[in-house]
């Protein structure tokens, strides 16, 4: 069952799928627009990072500990809400283009961080959790928008680009974030809206379709439904098993969104500003991982080998922020975790030379499925084990103790990936 990253093994009308990049100028100025808008997405996701805590625990009352319960369960809504909508999102674009099921998705993530700078209660910060996970389709759709203009040979690149637009979002966000949060805990709620709404008219005006009609299919309930988009994926063997890697892989990585923030002001009395000035150096370094790094990794040594070097440095990493006795020895495991941003685009794009062009909107939704399934479960996994190691009542105090969660499924994720890519009697060894 090895995989070779030269190879096209799906079976099926997959097969041997003629490639529809364009390329020039055209091609550059659209991507430029959907790195855009991955780069607001995450500014907006990283500027309310630092100030959540403060948010919630002035709405709900409670210490530290209890807020990053609450914060895990509002992430929980968020990925439940996103699990259902994410597969329908990526049929839907499929079935009438990238640009549209974007611009919808932009509009309603606008409204929802508006609604939750207004909010009084934890009623209403969940209402607009719950319309977040509707508009969520930004990224994977913006996968979906590269996977139909690249080659099979350049897509993981392009893919390593939308994560440096991410990382750079997390340069710029977090950082802001603790800024502005020095004038109130909602102001950087209604500066991401802002942001949102902006890039909502720039993607109107200016991003050319994608997806020309001769390649979309007609739009299918049973298709859309989040198990029939996971399920659809065993036509393409491979990529179904790299689903599964992915899935422990996300597991694990979910750890840094749902307890960074409390660990850190738990474990080294971070201020906002110290949390933001700590995600902004991720973004640092996240920029020159997948924008630089991944560029010359994923030729030199092909998805296989950069996705295991990937899957190993979030394993140091984790084990590292678990164990670390002082902020410069975080900041030291910040630059082994960078390595490890070599994983995600390396895996999707191994996932997506599975698959043809007239599914790359599926797999996007199936994968988006998949990382909502572990949002679902992995946040509150991790805020709760948080909280029972970092309260008062703990029998023992070890509030890097999800961090050792997080490497464990990591390992797991290491282990089956080296399973699905070993070399078999009929395989190539894997480049």
């Amino acid at each position: 069952m090895g995989v070779s990253d030269k190879e096209n093994t799906g079976d099926g009308p997959g097969s041997g799928a003629t490639e529809t990049a364009i390329s020039g100028p055209h091609r550059s100025f659209a991507f430029s627009i959907v790195f855009v808008t991955a780069l607001v997405d995450s500014i907006g996701f990283g500027i309310i990072l630092p100030v959540t805590p403060d948010l919630l625990m002035s709405v709900s009352g409670e210490t530290l500990s209890s807020a990053a319960v609450y914060g895990g369960w509002l992430m929980l809504v968020f990925a439940g809400m996103q699990f259902f909508a994410m597969p329908v999102l990526g049929n839907l674009s499929d079935a009438f283009g990238r640009k549209p099921v974007l611009l919808i998705s932009l509009a309603v993530l606008a409204g929802n961080y508006l609604l939750m700078g207004l909010a009084e209660s934890l009623t209403l910060l969940f209402v607009g959790r719950l319309l977040s996970g509707v508009g969520s389709a930004t990224f994977s759709t913006c996968n979906a928008y590269i996977a139909d203009r690249t080659t099979s040979d350049e897509r993981a690149q392009f893919f390593g680009l939308m994560g440096a637009a991410f990382g750079m979002g997390f340069v710029i966000g977090p950082v802001v974030g603790g800024f502005l949060g020095e004038f109130g805990p909602r102001v950087p709620f209604f500066v991401t809206a802002a942001l949102i709404m902006v890039n909502l008219l720039l993607g109107l005006a200016l991003l050319p379709e994608s997806l020309p009609p001769n390649l979309r299919r007609p739009f299918q309930w049973r298709r859309a439904n989040p198990l029939a988009s996971l399920l659809a994926m065993r036509e393409f063997r491979l990529a179904y098993v790299i689903i599964g890697v992915m899935f422990l892989y996300n597991m694990g990585h979910h750890v840094l969104p749902a307890v960074w923030n409390f660990w850190g002001m738990e474990r080294f009395a971070w201020t906002p500003k110290e949390v933001g000035y700590s995600l902004g150096f991720v973004g640092i370094l996240m920029v020159f991982s997948q924008g630089v790094v991944i560029r010359w990794a994923i030729p030199k040594f092909g998805h296989v080998y950069a996705g295991l070097i990937g899957l190993l440095c979030n394993i140091l990493a984790f084990v590292g922020y678990a164990f670390a006795p002082s902020t410069a020895v975080v900041y030291a495991f910040l630059a082994v975790g960078a390595l490890g941003g070599l994983a995600g685009p390396a895996i999707n794009g191994l996932a997506s030379i599975q698959v043809n062009e007239r599914q790359q909107g599926e797999l996007q939704g199936a994968i988006g499925s998949m990382v909502s399934l572990t949002s679902i479960i992995s946040p509150l996994m991790m805020t709760m084990t948080f909280d029972h190691y970092s309260n008062a009542n703990a029998s023992v105090y070890f509030p890097g103790a999800p961090f050792l969660l997080a490497a464990g499924l990591t390992l797991v994720s290491l282990l089956l990936f080296l399973w699905v890519t070993r070399p078999t009697s009929n395989d190539e060894t894997p480049s």
